[in-house]
């Protein structure tokens, strides 16, 4: 299933269940999205967006399922296709963001 290997190509520790209309994951590591955006030099753009979409300790991103099957990753863009929704919980979730995309203009800001 491509939406599975999308899926793994970002979060490879993923537990995937299949529903009747969509799949859901459930992951403790988010080591893989840190290393692709880091790699794609994409820390800050990252950080707006966990930060854009945070509502008390869940945030909510959505990333391009096209671009995430080939290891890449996309913030959404509403695709005719569809978009892979990523929702990221913690008690602590500005360490989680700042672990995922900490900022390279203000190194360890807390937002």
């Amino acid at each position: 299933m491509k939406l599975s290997t999308a899926i793994r190509n970002l979060f490879p520790d993923v537990a995937l269940q299949v529903q009747a209309d969509r799949v859901v994951g459930t992951t403790e590591t988010l080591n893989r999205l840190r290393e692709r955006i880091r790699s794609q030099r994409i820390r800050d753009t990252a950080r707006r967006q966990l930060l854009a979409g945070r509502r008390g300790d869940r945030t909510v991103v959505e990333l391009n399922k096209q671009a995430a099957f080939v290891g890449v990753v996309s913030f959404g863009t509403a695709s005719p296709l569809g978009d892979i929704r990523v929702e990221i919980e913690s008690d602590d979730l500005l360490a989680v963001i700042d672990d995922v995309a900490e900022s390279t203009l203000e190194p360890n800001a807390k937002s």
